[in-house]
């Protein structure tokens, strides 16, 4: 994740990280990724059912029950063995999390035992009764997908009506005092539909945004052809920077972020060197506590069966079970040759990254994604719109 509105407007500074000494058992959450321990933020797909049909869904979900979830108590040891290993986030996802009947009680569950739990959803089935529940157990926030406005959101999640239901699901976080924010997956089928959302934004108050790059993985590996060029990727990134900044100046601060692009990082800096600004500096400090890409290592994923990935979008690669091993032996056995790499990805990465002076900084970017396009894990990221000069 890069904090535009971190970086760009100064709402966090390096010195904010310093004073919890960047353990992320002690950091607030808009900290987290600043940590120096990087114990991973772990995305449990609690289910693989879904209520709609989303082109672009990383777990190729349905709305059919799947035998092979893992059981309340199941997912209870998982907790327990998450909280042990000091795991700072749960991040329930599907699937659409909210069709398990025992969401909220393992969300309770996380929260008893000293975690941060969020959920991500498209919001389609939060009521005012659903939204009061997950208050009392003390979430601490729902991210809800869009993908643009009314028909082209509800083209995206191929269901008629998703759009409208997902927006009262955000009127009844926001009623609830829930911390609510949209999550916005980039590509040229609704890159236009951008400045809409910052719109929506203001006009919700809505305070967090979340702008996705692309990655190709599930459903969302035949839209490939449809991700945005590097040209355009650096219009839509340089707009949100714009209409992010203009929302501080205006006293109206939201919590911006791009992610699954650590281009971005760079890029804002050298954006920021370009204008003068005298925070640059700072900037490059906070990218350096970031590092950038952290799956396998900042970053962990559990599917519904029990299987562990180094990210939720790598799906193809499991690590091994938590019916068989816990999570956190998993996760710390090094024996696994492709665990050991993700724990140091800049060792093994390949061409024009290998001389890359943001290498440190962008931590070789997204590893699934330039497998899915070259065959080759370790090559270049397609996704990566830095130029020769600007790596150089």
């Amino acid at each position: 994740m890069i904090g535009i509105s971190k970086l760009y407007c100064g709402t966090v500074e390096p010195s904010d990280a310093l004073r919890y000494g960047r353990h992320s058992g002690l950091l607030p959450s808009h900290l987290l990724q600043f940590s120096r321990d990087k114990k991973p933020v772990v995305v449990w797909n609690v289910t693989r059912r879904c209520n709609l049909k989303c082109v672009h869904c990383y777990a190729h979900a349905k709305d059919e029950i799947f035998p092979d979830e893992l059981s309340s108590r199941e997912g209870k040891a998982l907790l327990d063995d998450l909280a042990r290993f000091g795991c700072p986030v749960v991040l329930f996802s599907g699937g659409e999390p909210l069709m398990r009947a025992d969401l909220i009680d393992l969300a309770a569950y996380a929260v008893d035992r000293g975690m941060r739990a969020v959920i991500s959803t498209n919001g389609t089935l939060i009521t005012a009764s659903v939204a009061e529940e997950l208050r009392k157990v003390g979430l601490s926030y729902v991210g809800i997908s869009l993908d643009g406005l009314n028909e082209v959101n509800d083209r995206f999640r191929g269901v008629k009506g998703a759009f409208a239901k997902a927006i009262e699901g955000i009127s009844a976080c926001r009623e609830a005092g829930i911390k609510v924010g949209l999550r916005f997956t980039m590509n040229r089928m609704n890159a236009a539909e951008i400045p809409a959302v910052f719109d929506l934004l203001e006009e919700m108050n809505i305070p967090r945004v979340c702008f996705y790059h692309l990655v190709y993985a599930g459903r969302g590996s035949k839209l490939m052809n449809e991700d945005l060029s590097h040209e355009e990727t650096r219009r839509a990134v340089d707009y949100i920077i714009d209409r992010t900044d203009d929302l501080h100046r205006r006293g109206k601060s939201k919590e911006v972020l791009t992610v699954d692009n650590h281009a971005d990082g760079p890029y804002v800096y050298l954006r920021m060197l370009r204008e003068g600004s005298p925070r640059a500096g700072d900037v490059l400090d906070l990218l350096k506590m970031n590092e950038g890409n952290n799956s396998g290592r900042g970053i962990g994923c559990i599917s519904w069966d029990g299987q562990v990935h180094a990210d939720q979008f790598w799906r193809h690669y499991s690590f091994g079970n938590v019916r068989q091993r816990p999570f956190s032996e998993i996760w710390t056995d090094l024996s696994n040759p492709l665990m050991k790499q993700l724990k140091d990805k800049k060792l093994y990465v390949k061409g024009r990254c290998t001389s890359c002076r943001w290498l440190d900084i962008c931590g070789g970017n997204f590893r699934v994604r330039a497998e899915a396009a070259t065959g080759d894990l370790w090559s270049p990221d397609p996704a990566c719109y830095l130029t020769d000069d600007e790596i150089a």
